[in-house]
């Protein structure tokens, strides 16, 4: 059965690949609208931004930063901030304490080592406070149009559930998506996966049955597979468009779950 092949490692690196950029289509067409959730408005900013996310929505820190921004407008401002002011305009956050010193610490090395702005090279980031490769690939994919695959929660647990990655180590996680998915679309292949995972393949009870992936995933069934039942589990705007695309994709599913023939 092809979806057993999925789980138990016997899907040839050429079907999964198939598999993987078609799923990245039917995330194309099922979420149009993807893109970063976080407001910013310069690298610095997005860079500060990815910081506060840390265990964090991103609504949260879209009400928290408009205030931060306002203080402090470059580099400078923040390596001379107050940690205590920063501490009290971030503290709805979460974790303020350490990521006031991450974000005052990366003032500070942005202005002695890199004329205060921030650089695009990966190495060169991930060396900075606060920044790791997640926040690198944020930053880059983002704000200097360089494609990257940002690995957080939702990319762990969509990628092991459609059985295209195997883990939890984020650095093993994109190298694995990076041999699937073409370069061009690394960017915007994360904000499909992170709208998907906020708003159908959520965390304890996933929509299955109105999910457009259900033909392509092997853990199909982890959720309601009812479509109407599954439907109420749906979060977004475009609630009635998944319906549509999942009603069109379950007609590729056979009775044992199969995907029809070419998918």
């Amino acid at each position: 059965m092809a979806r057993k092949s999925r789980r138990d490692g016997t899907e040839s690196d050429l079907a999964k690949k198939r598999r993987a950029r078609r799923i990245n289509r039917l995330l194309a067409a099922a979420h149009p609208d993807a893109h970063c959730e976080l407001d910013y408005g310069n690298p610095l900013e997005l860079a500060v931004a990815t910081i506060l996310s840390a265990q964090c929505t991103d609504v949260r820190v879209n009400l928290t930063t408009p205030a931060l921004f306002a203080k402090y407008r470059d580099a400078g401002d923040y390596a001379e901030a107050n940690p205590e002011d920063v501490e009290e305009i971030i503290r709805p956050t979460g974790f303020y304490r350490n990521k006031a010193r991450s974000i005052i610490g990366l003032g500070k090395a942005l202005v002695a080592d890199h004329d205060g702005r921030l650089p695009e090279d990966m190495d060169a980031l991930v060396k900075l406070p606060g920044i790791g490769r997640k926040t690198a690939n944020v930053i880059r994919g983002n704000a200097f149009g360089v494609p990257g695959i940002t690995v957080d929660t939702h990319m762990i647990r969509i990628t092991n559930r459609l059985g295209l990655t195997d883990g939890k180590d984020p650095v093993k996680l994109e190298f694995q998506l990076q041999r699937l998915i073409e370069p061009r679309e690394w960017t915007m292949f994360s904000h499909r996966i992170i709208f998907h995972g906020r708003r159908v393949c959520i965390a304890r009870k996933p929509a299955c049955g109105a999910c457009t992936l259900a033909p392509l995933c092997p853990s199909f069934g982890e959720g309601p597979t009812d479509p109407a039942e599954a439907a109420k589990l749906l979060k977004g705007d475009n609630v009635e468009e998944l319906i549509r695309l999942a009603a069109a994709a379950g007609g590729g599913r056979d009775g044992l779950g199969e995907p029809a023939v070419g998918a």
